[in-house]
């Protein structure tokens, strides 16, 4: 019987189980198709609480989107403008909510990560 997760150990041994299900050929609303979305919800649960990860600064995030896209500052320049794109990465402007959809939008990136303080 599956039961919340309550030390590492426990976590540990969830991990193992999962990937040996996932090696299988699942069936559909079969009982080991249940135990691994039961199992997933337990471990993200588990890893939500013990293993917080930080959302990234929203330019840091907007600098790695473009690299990951292998996009230019001159595709921002015409997401933001030129001159909006240089004050707001120089620290003089902060992004706008339309900067921000725009930017979520085009980039693919969450809009919580971008209207964070930084």
């Amino acid at each position: 019987m599956l039961k919340p997760i309550k030390s590492e150990q426990q976590y540990e041994s969830y991990l193992e189980r999962i990937y040996v299900l996932m090696k299988t050929d699942l069936k559909e609303d079969s009982n080991e198709s249940d135990e691994v979305e039961i199992l997933s919800i337990l471990i993200k649960n588990y890893e939500d609480t013990h293993y917080v990860v930080d959302k990234p600064n929203p330019l840091d995030a907007i600098r790695f989107r473009l690299d990951q896209m292998g996009k230019t500052e001159s595709f921002l320049s015409k997401i933001l403008g030129a001159s909006r794109k240089s004050e707001i990465f120089s620290g003089k402007r902060k992004l706008n909510l339309p900067q921000i959809r725009k930017l979520s939008n085009e980039l693919n990136i969450s809009a919580d990560v971008l209207v964070q303080e930084y």
